[in-house]
């Protein structure tokens, strides 16, 4: 369904939720303040894309987030970056430690298109939350995005009824955590296996924070603006209906997470229509922004879809810029 270019460029080179909270030993008291704006958080790829330096981005632009992705499995139920980088000591904890150091803060995704997730290989929930406990612990993270993709995991029940229960077992082990649950859409909100995502984590009492949809690759959708809202509100129906919430508190627990420039479909969100989400995401007060990805927010010639540019004319950083004035 979603074949997209971040997850097979992903798993060429690793053979693409989100997170952030202090290890459940630490109390919640110990934590210190988000940085602002936390859920504006742009995707950031050590694996692929000429990755740009982190702090050269947030004092070009102002954003003080960013989505590390992606951890995968390394075989069985041993979470890795990329399945292959060690989930400390590389470089993918260089950017998160250059991020800190500058006053930013991190999330990490779980999960994507590709690879060999954690989801389909721990055996059961608990087994999985022991595995994101490990991140959490070695990150003192905050959130916990699961990107739920394809057929090992979106598409089916029993490992989406594996990750609720280990989002509900994280969440009680892990006072003040937030969760996400990330999925595709289509043009007028989730797919049935989207709508039984929602209609689980009501049933299991996952007690997830953020529902949030990535709206591209829709296999048409000319309107990125209009596509995006009318996905995005088909989302808050059926939060409404699984969870008896208003449209306020619906919009509070939904997140957007779209692809910059040209998706892997020609779909163009330019820089004019990314500030229209953004606009109507802070009208609408919800609850996380994020796109895919920094790597790829450089302009280039020629339409192509690549890892390193969108595909488009735009200025060095400008998704990312726009990003930032997200304020939910």
């Amino acid at each position: 369904m979603r074949s997209r270019l971040r997850r097979a460029m992903a798993m060429a080179l690793a053979t693409v939720a989100t997170v952030a909270l202090a290890p459940a030993a630490q109390s919640s008291a110990a934590l210190a303040p988000m940085a602002a704006s936390p859920m504006a958080a742009p995707y950031l790829y050590e694996g692929w894309g000429d990755p740009p330096s982190p702090t050269s981005v947030m004092s070009a632009t102002g954003i003080k987030a960013f989505t590390m992705a992606f951890m995968l499995s390394s075989g069985g139920c041993n979470p890795a970056w990329d399945g292959s980088r060690p989930l400390t000591g590389g470089a993918d904890q260089s950017a998160i430690n250059a991020i800190k150091s500058a006053g930013g803060n991190v999330e990490i995704s779980f999960g994507g298109w590709q690879g060999n997730k954690l989801g389909p290989n721990c055996a059961s929930a608990s087994a999985l939350a022991d595995a994101i406990q490990k991140v959490i612990n070695a990150y003192g993270l905050r959130y916990v995005d699961m990107d739920i993709e394809n057929t090992d995991e979106f598409q089916n029940a029993t490992v989406q009824d594996r990750i609720l229960g280990a989002l509900k077992i994280v969440k009680a082990n892990n006072a003040g955590i937030k969760t996400i649950v990330t999925f595709g859409t289509t043009t007028t909100g989730p797919d049935s296996n989207g709508v039984r995502l929602v209609s689980q984590a009501a049933a299991l009492g996952a007690n997830v924070d953020v529902f949030s949809i990535m709206p591209f690759d829709f296999g048409g959708g000319s309107n990125m603006y209009g596509s995006t809202v009318n996905a995005a509100n088909g989302l808050r129906d059926r939060l409404k209906s699984a969870f008896g919430w208003s449209n306020a508190t619906a919009y509070a627990h939904l997140g957007i997470s779209g692809m910059n420039g040209l998706s892997d479909q020609q779909e163009l969100t330019s820089p004019a229509i990314w500030t229209q989400i953004r606009d109507w995401s802070n009208s609408n007060h919800i609850a996380r922004l994020a796109y895919w990805a920094v790597n790829r927010d450089r302009p280039c010639a020629g339409g192509g879809v690549v890892s390193n540019c969108s595909g488009i004319s735009q200025n060095n950083w400008q998704f990312t810029s726009i990003t930032a004035g997200f304020t939910g």
